[in-house]
């Protein structure tokens, strides 16, 4: 299992702070049981920031070999244009309207 980045103890870190504190004020509870709960499940929401958290992409070598062996693009013209036949006019494009 690769070393956590940086980025990702960050980000775990401050959901697990963040949220601890909100649910805990939320909650109002002062029971023990209470407070190991919210502990518990800001701590699984950490985990779950800090795993899902993109790792950076890879530079050099294996980068490289990546960018190499991908497949080539195929030819996306269609038999009718590559022959000279008058392309079709594209479809209007619709927008969303903000009132």
């Amino acid at each position: 299992m690769p070393r956590p980045t940086a980025a990702q103890l960050a980000y775990g870190s401050a959901t697990v702070i963040v949220s601890t504190i909100a649910m805990l004020l939320l909650s109002q509870t002062s029971t023990g049981l209470g407070v190991a709960v919210i502990s518990a499940a800001a701590l699984a929401l950490g985990l779950l920031v800090a795993v899902t958290v993109p790792l950076p992409r890879r530079r050099g070598r294996h980068a490289a070999t990546r960018t190499r062996t991908a497949s080539p693009v195929p030819n996306t013209v269609p038999q009718d244009l590559a022959a000279g036949a008058p392309a079709p006019a594209p479809a209007p494009v619709e927008h969303p309207v903000h009132h």
